[in-house]
């Protein structure tokens, strides 16, 4: 369960050493991990944590990788094709379908009391961990103390690790327990700690919660966590759908929701060549890779996946397994999926090129976001092209820009 955050991978220990800058920040702004452990200890002192937790600050040691790992981000580096292709794959439907055989029982009661269907909580999990396999071996004290010393994530992952610590003061979660994604996430369902101190449960109530060993007690927690945040029991997540060959896309911003009508009124069909269904509820079109590729109506429970993971590949991905695990066709299968056309450093380019001639969108960082959508479009309709948002070749050649080949 993560901002930003995938999971994974393993552990690149590095020494202590004052004179360890954090590392990315300018000189004027350096502050070496000891630093950072003085930081949290201060703290801890002033909200009267236990001296255990002392014992715990001095223990930490940074972790080179994760600095790596955050800035590469298979949710915005993988294109759709790639990262879809590999997180709704024929495993993943054989094993989902298997897990929902097993726990049918333990979902059931789950839905019947928390109005999760059974196929998303399955969905999520296969997302999260394979259904288990990679819970990810990284020490999660480190990980998230590694991220609270750098400049960009500070303020969040700060909180997160004093979460961590009310969780080992409270004896919710042990250290030798602690190892997890990358970023901080523990267990079957990759909760943070906040999510974790907020949401989790005794769901096989043996008297403890283990979202690590116990698949009862994850798979409650997040049934728990998604009511908790507005999940709507009565409506899906969204739909594959059909633009006509004239869709006006002046009439539609993107992250924006429209009344479905609006949309069937624009020739907007069902993958299977049906109209859209009569229902008075709001829906947002995701083009994840332009207008030539994939289109999809969603509607508010994907904003629900998207407090998971502030992603639209990763939340697409939820919707698109959950689907397929009953029996629905989701989308058909990416055959030869092709990597994003742009690099990074490109994306950075095409967004600083747009904010120098007045399309603002946001510091250039290399991700295809909001800010980079809607500068996208605007610069798309002053220039008579099609405003999809998307950074094709057409609006590197407009910028004069080179895309990748």
């Amino acid at each position: 369960m993560q901002q930003l955050i995938s999971l994974k991978l393993s552990k690149s220990l590095i020494g202590l050493s004052a004179s360890l800058a954090i590392f990315h920040s300018t000189a004027s702004e350096m502050e070496t991990f000891e630093q950072c452990q003085q930081r949290f200890s201060t703290q801890a002192s002033q909200q009267g944590y236990s001296e255990r937790i002392q014992q715990v600050i001095q223990s930490l040691s940074p972790v080179e990788r994760v600095i790596k790992l955050d800035k590469s981000q298979p949710e915005f580096a993988q294109s759709f094709a790639q990262y879809v292709d590999k997180r709704v794959s024929q495993y993943h439907i054989k094993h989902g379908r298997k897990m929902l055989k097993e726990h049918a029982n333990l979902l059931a009661r789950l839905q019947k009391k928390y109005g999760i269907a059974p196929q998303y909580l399955v969905s999520f999990w296969g997302l999260e961990t394979v259904f288990g396999r990679h819970k990810g071996k990284m020490s999660i004290l480190n990980s998230i103390a590694t991220l609270a010393c750098d400049k960009r994530r500070k303020q969040y992952f700060t909180s997160e690790l004093f979460n961590l610590f009310t969780l080992l003061d409270k004896n919710t979660v042990a250290v030798e327990q602690l190892s997890g994604s990358w970023a901080g996430a523990m267990g079957h369902m990759q909760f943070m700690p906040s999510a974790m101190l907020k949401y989790a449960i005794d769901g096989d109530d043996d008297g403890k919660i283990d979202v690590w060993q116990s698949e009862a007690d994850a798979l409650t927690s997040a049934a728990n966590y998604l009511s908790k945040i507005g999940w709507q029991p009565s409506v899906r997540w969204g739909r594959e759908v059909l633009l006509p060959d004239n869709f006006d896309f002046s009439r539609f911003n993107f992250d924006t929701q429209y009344p479905l009508s609006k949309f069937a009124e624009a020739g907007v069909k069902q993958a299977n060549g049906h109209s859209l269904p009569k229902a008075s509820i709001k829906a947002e079109l995701v083009l994840p890779n332009g207008h030539k590729g994939h289109a999809f109506l969603v509607y508010r429970n994907f904003d629900i996946i998207m407090k998971w993971n502030l992603s639209k590949n990763y939340a697409l991905s939820v919707g698109i397994l959950a689907d397929k695990l009953v029996g629905a066709p989701g989308v058909q299968t990416i055959k030869d999926p092709k990597p994003l056309s742009f690099s990074r450093n490109q994306m950075e380019k095409l967004q600083a090129k747009l904010n120098e001639i007045g399309f603002e969108s946001g510091k250039p960082d290399g991700i295809w976001g909001p800010n980079s959508r809607k500068a996208i479009r605007a610069f798309q309709l002053k220039h008579a092209l099609v405003a999809d948002g998307f950074p094709n070749k057409e609006v590197f050649s407009a910028l004069e820009l080179a895309a990748d080949s």
